[in-house]
């Protein structure tokens, strides 16, 4: 570890992203804070990741809301609430800012703007940036999503000693679940994503949900409140009614009802982060075109299909089959439905 850097103690990550873009930066940061046992680790992001980051107190010792910012899509920029954000972030004179967002292009700008002086690593496109600071290294834009992370740490020397997500779980996750009285052998399913086009056709999930179920397993719908509207297209076209959880779940639960599920069928979406980083098999559909950077590393246990490049129902159902469906377990699960 360089010696300058090896002195901070007063770090900033600044990720405002979603739930499975937060997920794949968790083994660089773990082994950031293993690097830096006694500093104080910050994280920036958006207002609804504070309950997922709040799930990792071995890693983060504060929360800042992040207000948004011109070019930054995920949310709506105000520029007074960015003006105090600016104030408050110069304010807390960080010996380090990590910029974990992205290539920089818009982030690094806005960064050294607002920080009132502190030190900027993470990633940039520019020569220029780079040639000024070494702390920047050039954007990979190729591989998985948390490998890229897991780069950027070797790039300031931290030693990586894992480079598995991972996603804790609580007692009182698996009690509130318990409350629902959802019981076993089920299959998750989830229909729903932030962007419509990165959703499989209802039609395809409900025919796959009456295969499930023919098997013996039951169907439990996931999703957010505002993902209700697919759900329920889906559930209408499906044969048996489905158990549906949308809107009734919070992230721990989603994590308790992943563990005790024979698995999990989606969309490429925040959920099957959670699954890879529980290790509950999955089948995942991507509708994005980037399998390779965001579909579960551990193929063995997760099963990825391409739909950009194979638009194959049956390969879908091939997977679910030869993943999800071993032999002896379906046919205990048989003969309990008879």
């Amino acid at each position: 570890m360089d010696g300058a850097i090896s002195q901070y103690k007063k770090i900033a990550i600044f990720r405002a992203l979603q739930l499975g873009d937060l997920l794949c930066a968790m083994p660089a940061i773990k082994n950031l804070r293993m690097a830096y046992p006694g500093a104080e680790l910050v994280f920036i992001g958006l207002p609804s990741a504070r309950k997922l980051i709040e799930r990792y107190p071995e890693l983060f010792d504060r929360f800042i809301d992040f207000s948004g910012y011109p070019g930054l899509p995920e949310i709506p920029f105000d520029a007074k609430s960015f003006s105090r954000f600016c104030k408050s972030l110069a304010s807390e004179a960080f010996d380090m800012i990590l910029q974990m967002q992205g290539n920089g292009t818009i982030v690094n700008e806005m960064l050294r703007a607002c920080s009132g002086g502190s030190t900027i690593a993470g990633f940039s496109v520019s020569a220029t940036e780079m040639a000024e600071n070494s702390l920047l290294m050039p954007y990979p834009n190729w591989g998985h999503e948390s490998l890229r992370h897991i780069a950027l740490m070797k790039h300031l020397g931290i030693a990586i000693t894992t480079t598995a997500m991972f996603f804790p779980l609580h007692q009182t996750d698996f009690e509130n679940l318990d409350a629902l009285a959802i019981g076993n052998g089920y299959i998750c399913m989830h229909c729903g994503s932030r962007g419509s086009w990165r959703q499989w056709p209802p039609a395809f999930f409900a025919k796959l949900a009456d295969y499930c179920t023919r098997q013996a397993l039951r169907i439990v719908l996931t999703g957010t409140s505002e993902e209700l509207e697919i759900i329920n297209q889906v559930a209408a076209l499906m044969d048996e009614k489905p158990i549906i959880l949308a809107g009734k779940t919070d992230l721990g639960m989603v994590g308790a009802l992943l563990k005790r599920s024979n698995g999990l069928i989606s969309n490429c979406t925040g959920i099957s982060h959670i699954a890879a980083a529980l290790r509950v098999k999955s089948v995942v559909i991507s509708m994005d075109g980037e399998p390779e950077r965001w579909g579960p590393i551990d193929t063995t246990r997760h099963k990825t299909i391409d739909w950009t490049k194979t638009p194959d129902y049956a390969l879908v159902e091939q997977a679910v089959k030869q993943l999800l469906f071993h032999e002896e377990d379906h046919q205990k699960r048989l003969i309990s439905f008879e």
